[in-house]
């Protein structure tokens, strides 16, 4: 008996995330109320309680059933292994891709995070979460630079840190920009094409083609009518003209 009230839970439960991921993307996610979830799962709002404390805590659960698939290790067979970081970066990556374009609930898992939610009122603490996932990504694309550093895969002055931003910034574009068009392009042809040529030209020591901004330059940005109207700081002012230049890798 007890064994079958548990299944029995284990199926509620994922009656509720099921009507919750389809609801979300139908309607957005500041639109569908835990009434609305239940009545679709064909449970009462007390059990949708039973399961989760809130509408938050039920979407983070949604979402982590979609995405758990994506942090999962590959078969011996296919892995890399330690002594390839930038291959297995590479693979985990495309998986990441080929899950958006053909598998059903992480894309719509994406589709919800991207364009149906609103981080405002009891929504607002997922954004947290969201800058979270980011974060781990991030650091994880920048242990994978540092390993490939130190085993001489990339020139010792790569800066792995700015690496693993520029990586996070060329797959979440990547990944936003289909989900908004997915007719605009073929995600996995373009993606796996754009991820090489990043990850292989860090292989490369490329010199700064562009001279420093000068004076003039740095005193034009923001300057334009559409930058003026209610921007700059708390007293107008732009930024000070500087010739300071970064150091480029």
């Amino acid at each position: 008996m007890a064994r079958r009230t548990k299944q029995e839970a284990q199926e509620t439960r994922a009656r509720l995330l099921d009507a919750a991921e389809q609801l979300f993307h139908e309607r957005g996610v500041s639109r569908t109320s835990l009434q609305d979830i239940a009545q679709a799962a064909g449970v009462t709002r007390g059990a949708v309680y039973w399961h989760f404390e809130d509408k938050v805590q039920l979407f983070n659960a949604m979402m982590e059933r979609a995405t758990m698939p994506l942090e999962e290790d590959f078969e011996p067979s296919v892995s890399p292994g330690p002594d390839r970081p930038l291959d297995d970066l590479r693979l985990r990556l495309m998986n990441v891709m080929h899950c958006a374009a053909f598998n059903a609930r992480t894309r719509r898992a994406f589709e919800i995070a991207n364009l149906r939610v609103e981080f405002v009122g009891e929504m607002a603490s997922i954004r947290g979460r969201k800058v979270a996932a980011h974060r781990e990504w991030t650091e994880h694309n920048r242990d994978a630079f540092e390993r490939a550093r130190a085993l001489g895969q990339l020139p010792p002055d790569v800066d792995a840190h700015q690496a693993a931003i520029g990586l996070m910034a060329l797959i979440g574009g990547l990944l936003h920009h289909w989900i908004l068009d997915p007719e605009a392009f073929d995600l996995m042809e373009v993606g796996q094409a754009r991820l090489e040529h990043y990850l292989s030209s860090l292989t490369l020591v490329v010199p700064n083609r562009f001279p420093p901004l000068t004076a003039a330059e740095r005193g034009a940005l923001g300057r334009q009518p559409v930058c003026d109207a209610g921007g700059g700081d708390a007293t107008g002012d732009a930024p000070p003209a500087t010739d300071a230049v970064h150091p480029q890798n």
